[in-house]
């Protein structure tokens, strides 16, 4: 039986339409936000899986109908997920997560199909409410409800869910979700905020948070199904007893090694014994293989309660660092002598090699996604082989993980990139990470930075990122906040807190817990905590390389901008585009405009002419021949030019290249001409000037006008 339910959220409609969509998955829901409409649809399997942790998949399913777009390329149809689509998953996921017991071992699947897409209602923001939703009506255990709201800050002002044209004049675009009782997942970007004001723009947007979760909670009151019980992956208490007896001494003192591999290789030494230890103790059991999962499971929650005991109650981290201290740091630009910048930014044992291209702007990246900007000029990749893990890995196209360490990357330093008007290029950041032991994508923002100043990019300000971690206590009444955490801390803490920024402020953030939600001193006191160490891996970086190079990499394109009559651009592009081609083999000396060494010409809608080519002589002749194709003849002027032709009627010449006139007969000299060949020959350099154009559009000449007038004769009187 179809139900609708209705919120007016800031002055805009909230839409819930259930009862009628999809009915044969757990449970549906149809989230109108405006104009924006998603299927978001639940469903958990039915039989318990075998894997050790608990299999939850979120998807956000991009169609392009939506926007009212064909699907680029042969195939039209949706393929891939565009990385906006992973993106936009992880983001529904990360406070979803949480909110499970992470015991349960039924599969469960959250979809969000995207059906229709009104731009100023995100529908990230409606797939998450969706998700939240489906999952709470559900009979699926489910500990929410969460919600999520955009934060931006025009003037003074914060503005929930902003527009598109909000966005564009906002300092600050944040997305923040969480319970009723806290905040549990925060994605942000901003032009230099400083710590105050974004700790007041996520508490903002937690109080909108509060009127969305209440509103769910309205819903699933009147709709929602009762919450059925499953089977738990549970552990045998004397199995835990008799397991920690044997090892938790041991991986606490192993945990402590402070070099990452000899401290992994003594953990799974230590787990290694106990699984043939008590291999042989329940050897003669018919439940043998379960009972060594158990111990597994629990070997590896000892490391975790290892951790967490030695920072909470001992106050000792298992590198032997402050709770405030970041880990040896080192920087150095110009190892790859052939690139357009490059440098290797080391903390501790994470180590990131980053390297910068510039290109023509014809080069940025082709969207084809939802969103309005349909181009990218700034790029940032990430790439985690496994060998700087020392593991055996695979070995493709990036996964999840990666798109989403890039992306953040890549926003943190977006606010330093100059425009395109200051800088035309198209530029490529790339970082390999070498080494990692936690917070490899805040040393890729490093790294980043240090190429971006190497390759001569004019970036506003140096960046550098630092990711604090939290460990709460088995009772979560003592928590300890720590400064550049490492691996182990991360996948054993509850909070990755990730920071980037200025000297002048935050330009990216992100938060993730594993916890329920996280108060505001907490996250007060994580944000001073990291601007302290932000200003000390500025000091490192500017040692290095205190700001951007002046000059260019001889390998890269250099280049020379101007500006034309945007009516003469057809001209310069020709019929099918001959006279750029006859523009860019001839200025090259090259067979193909696809050859390596050709000019590159990007000519834009507003007049603007920009080439690039490593060769200063090479650009400046292909300048030359543009602007001799948009040169205007000025009327009354006098031009020396070429005779390419000679008829009976007159003869035309050539004032510079594609612009020629005709000089009549009768305009060739003072005196009558009988023959145009008895007075001009192909090839003779001639001064003529110029009369205009006729009514179809052709350059009449006059060699007699630009002669000098003949002396008249005197009649002397007799």
């Amino acid at each position: 039986m179809k139900k609708e339910f209705k919120l007016d959220f800031f002055g805009r409609k909230i839409v819930v339409e259930t009862g009628w969509l999809a009915k044969q998955a757990n449970a549906s829901v149809l989230v109108r936000f405006n104009d924006t409409v998603i299927l978001s649809a639940v469903v958990m399997g039915k039989t318990v899986v075998t894997q050790d942790f608990f299999p939850l998949q979120v998807l956000y399913q991009e169609k392009l109908y939506s926007v009212g777009k064909i699907p680029g390329g042969f195939i039209k149809r949706e393929g891939r997920p565009t990385d906006e689509a992973t993106l936009a998953a992880r983001i529904i996921d990360r406070p979803l997560r949480p909110m499970f017991d992470e015991n349960l071992r039924n599969e469960i699947q959250v979809i969000n199909t995207v059906l229709s897409v009104d731009q100023d209602h995100s529908p990230i923001m409606a797939s998450l409410f969706g998700s939240s939703l489906a999952l709470g009506i559900s009979e699926i255990p489910f500990d929410g409800p969460v919600c999520g709201v955009v934060v931006g800050k025009v003037g003074k002002e914060f503005v929930i869910n902003p527009s598109v044209e909000e966005l564009e004049n906002s300092k600050l675009n944040l997305t923040v979700a969480g319970t009723k009782n806290a905040i549990c997942m925060v994605e942000a970007g901003a032009s230099e905020c400083s710590e105050k004001e974004m700790l007041d723009a996520m508490m903002f947007g937690h109080e909108a948070i509060k009127v969305l979760c209440e509103f769910q909670e309205q819903i699933i009151k009147e709709i929602g199904k009762e919450k059925v019980e499953l089977d738990k992956a549970e552990l045998d208490p004397d199995i835990v007893k008799q397991v920690t007896d044997y090892a938790y001494e041991r991986i606490l003192e192993a945990i402590q090694i402070k070099d990452k591999l000899a401290s992994q290789d003594q953990v799974i030494q230590i787990k290694q014994e106990a699984i043939g230890y008590f291999s042989n103790i329940y050897i003669e059991d018919e439940d043998l293989n379960e009972k060594v999962k158990q111990v597994n499971k629990i070997l590896d929650q000892l490391e975790g309660d290892a951790v967490r005991s030695l920072i909470t109650e001992k106050h000792i981290r298992p590198d032997g660092r402050k709770m405030d201290e970041i880990r040896p740091l080192d920087a150095m630009v110009d190892l790859l002598p052939r690139t357009h910048g490059s440098a290797v930014f080391t903390r501790g044992q994470t180590q990131s090699l980053a390297t910068t291209t510039l290109g023509a702007i014809g080069e940025h990246q082709i969207l084809d996604g939802l969103g309005i900007e349909d181009t990218k000029r700034f790029m940032l990749h990430y790439n985690f082989p496994a060998f700087s893990v020392g593991e055996i890995g695979r070995y493709g196209s990036p996964g999840r993980r990666e798109i989403g360490h890039g992306a953040l990357g890549e926003r943190a330093l977006s606010y330093v990139i100059p425009s395109e008007e200051e800088f035309p290029y198209t530029i490529r950041v790339v970082s390999e990470i070498l080494e990692s032991n936690g917070s490899s994508s805040q040393a890729t923002i490093c790294a980043g930075c240090l190429s971006l100043m190497a390759a001569g990019v004019p970036i506003k300000a140096p960046v550098a990122g630092i990711a604090m971690g939290l460990i709460t206590s088995k009772d979560e009444k003592n928590y300890t906040i720590l400064t550049d955490i490492q691996g182990l801390e991360d996948h054993m803490g509850d909070m990755d807190f990730k920071v980037a920024g200025t000297r002048e402020g935050i330009t990216a953030l992100q938060m993730d817990i594993k916890i329920k939600g996280v108060t505001r001193e907490i996250l007060k006191e994580a944000l001073a905590q990291a601007k302290k160490a932000r200003m000390q891996i500025l000091d490192v970086m500017e040692d290095c390389i205190k700001e951007p190079r002046e000059t260019l990499s001889p390998y890269a394109p250099k280049i020379a901008t101007f500006q034309i009559d945007p009516e003469k651009i057809k001209d310069v592009i020709g019929r099918g585009g001959e006279m750029i081609t006859k523009i860019i083999l001839e200025a090259s000396n090259v067979k193909t405009v696809n050859d390596k060494d050709a000019v590159k010409v990007d000519l834009e809608d507003d007049g603007r002419v920009i080439i690039y080519h490593t060769d200063a002589e090479i650009i400046e002749k292909t300048k030359q021949m543009i602007l001799d194709v948009v040169k205007e003849v000025e009327p009354d002027k006098i031009y020396t030019g070429r005779v390419t032709k000679v008829e009976d009627f007159g003869c035309f010449v050539e004032l510079w290249p594609n612009c020629e006139g005709l000089v009549h007969v009768s305009q060739l000299a003072h005196e009558r001409v009988n023959k145009p060949s008895d007075i001009v020959h192909v090839g003779d350099e001639i001064l003529v000037k110029s009369l205009g154009y006729d009514n179809r559009g052709r350059l009449n000449l006059s060699r007699k006008e630009a002669l000098p007038k003949p002396k008249e004769k005197t009649i002397k009187k007799s």
